[in-house]
């Protein structure tokens, strides 16, 4: 019994470890309709508006549910909390094999949608929980990087099952992996000052960095919605996710049959559906290693976090050059410089709230952001479909307008976030971490 004791070296990156697992999987799952779009708009005779409503149902829940677990993860817990997410959407993903239709699979995406939705909040409040603020950006980076893995290593896992045994089972069997990782995380995860396998200097060092951080207002009374939306560092942090993930998710559930409306053959194009996600992922840790350098040289916290956010800003205008090439390679590169600057913009979004805020708002404030996100890609997702749909006749031209929107959101995106990132009187009054 002593030896089950001894503890684990560097616990907190393994349990980083557990959450971007978390993550790949949760994409898997999520990337499965995407890539099997144009097989499924052949078989049920869909347009674009109606792959979109598909995708929208899923955003629906998404949205909703980020700000409604975000709240509950900081009342039941992180380890709870997750594990009840993880065995909610792993069964989803399962029994999307039983649709028959449009209905049936707007159905099944909506509530694979609600179970998703708690992946992101409960992923921060465990890294505020586990990591020590210079290291809070590169654990982030760890665990969102996930969805660059995930949808990389999607396509070959769904297409390949595709392609032998049909989109049932292309849907069914991605679903399990869920209920693997639910092994290690109810074994290995647990707060900090509860964990039977932390050692004493690790553990020293986490409980010092959220006394050093503390707030007047940590671990007293939760923050109310409407007393957190008062506050400019919130709308700060909503609206660096709400201004860039619809463009991401453009990427991410829209790459393939962008590609078939500029005229590549999706088996073809695969090099660029999964070149963008790897990029994403570098730039995720890039992101996170810059961030945390800049703090070790001396720079104030919010100078740190908003400089990927300047490149990141920046950087994904390039997006509005693929409109003139139809070349493979140039579009992946172009889609790879966009999602490696996209990613760190999200890194440092992600990062914003176990910043800003105290244990018992994080979550809360996490939940907010992404439904920000959900909100603005609900929007862009109908106005993707309904303007694609309606431009078929320009050939390969149909998503421009869409393609050049996606490219300025960001920049005013990026402008408005460093705006709203300062310290205010509400710094003052404790209900916000100084930057």
């Amino acid at each position: 019994m002593a030896s089950a004791r001894k503890p684990i070296p560097s616990l907190r990156w393994w349990i980083g470890g557990l959450l971007f697992a978390s993550t790949v999987i949760n994409y898997i799952d999520r990337q499965t309709l995407s890539l099997l779009a144009p097989y499924l708009k052949l078989e049920y005779h869909w347009t674009n508006s109606d792959y979109a409503n598909i995708a929208i149902a899923f955003r629906v829940a998404y949205s909703i549910g980020q700000t409604g677990f975000g709240k509950l993860m900081d009342r039941i817990g992180t380890r709870r909390g997750l594990t009840l997410s993880v065995i909610g959407y792993s069964t989803i993903s399962m029994l999307t094999s039983l649709a028959t239709g449009f209905y049936s699979f707007a159905t099944f995406r909506f509530l694979l949608g609600a179970g998703e939705s708690a992946n992101w909040p409960a992923a921060t409040k465990a890294v505020s929980e586990w990591f020590p603020k210079r290291e809070r950006a590169l654990a982030t980076a760890l665990f969102d990087s996930g969805s660059s893995i995930g949808g990389a290593v999607a396509p070959f896992i769904v297409l390949w099952i595709y392609f032998r045994w049909g989109w049932r089972p292309a849907f069914m069997i991605p679903g399990t992996l869920g209920f693997l990782w639910l092994i290690a995380w109810r074994w290995l995860y647990y707060p900090p000052e509860e964990h039977p396998r932390i050692g004493p200097d690790e553990l020293a060092m986490i409980v010092g960095d959220k006394r050093e951080s503390e707030s007047p207002q940590d671990g007293k009374a939760r923050p109310r919605w409407r007393d957190l939306l008062r506050l400019p560092q919130t709308w700060g942090a909503i609206i660096a996710r709400a201004f860039t993930d619809p463009v991401f998710f453009f990427i991410a559930e829209w790459f393939p049959i962008y590609l078939v409306a500029k005229g590549i053959e999706l088996k073809s194009g695969l090099i660029a559906v999964w070149i963008p996600f790897i990029a994403a992922d570098v730039g995720s840790f890039f992101a996170g290693w810059v961030s945390g350098s800049l703090i070790k040289r001396g720079w104030s916290l919010g100078a740190a976090r908003k400089a990927p956010i300047v490149y990141g800003g920046i950087g994904m205008t390039l997006i509005i050059a693929t409109i003139f090439t139809t070349n493979l390679y140039v579009i992946a590169f172009l889609f790879a410089v966009v999602t490696f600057t996209y990613a760190g913009f999200t890194t440092m979004a992600n990062v914003l709230p176990s910043d800003l805020f105290g244990s018992e708002s994080v979550a809360s404030v996490s939940g907010l952001s992404g439904t920000g996100a959900g909100i603005g890609t609900i929007i862009a997702f109908k106005l993707i479909g309904y303007f694609s749909d309606a431009r078929q006749v320009t050939g390969t031209h149909a998503f421009d307008p869409i393609v050049i929107v996606a490219g300025l959101l960001p920049l005013v995106g990026m402008i408005l976030v460093l705006l709203l990132l300062r310290n205010t009187e509400a710094t003052e009054q404790g209900w916000v971490r100084r930057i």
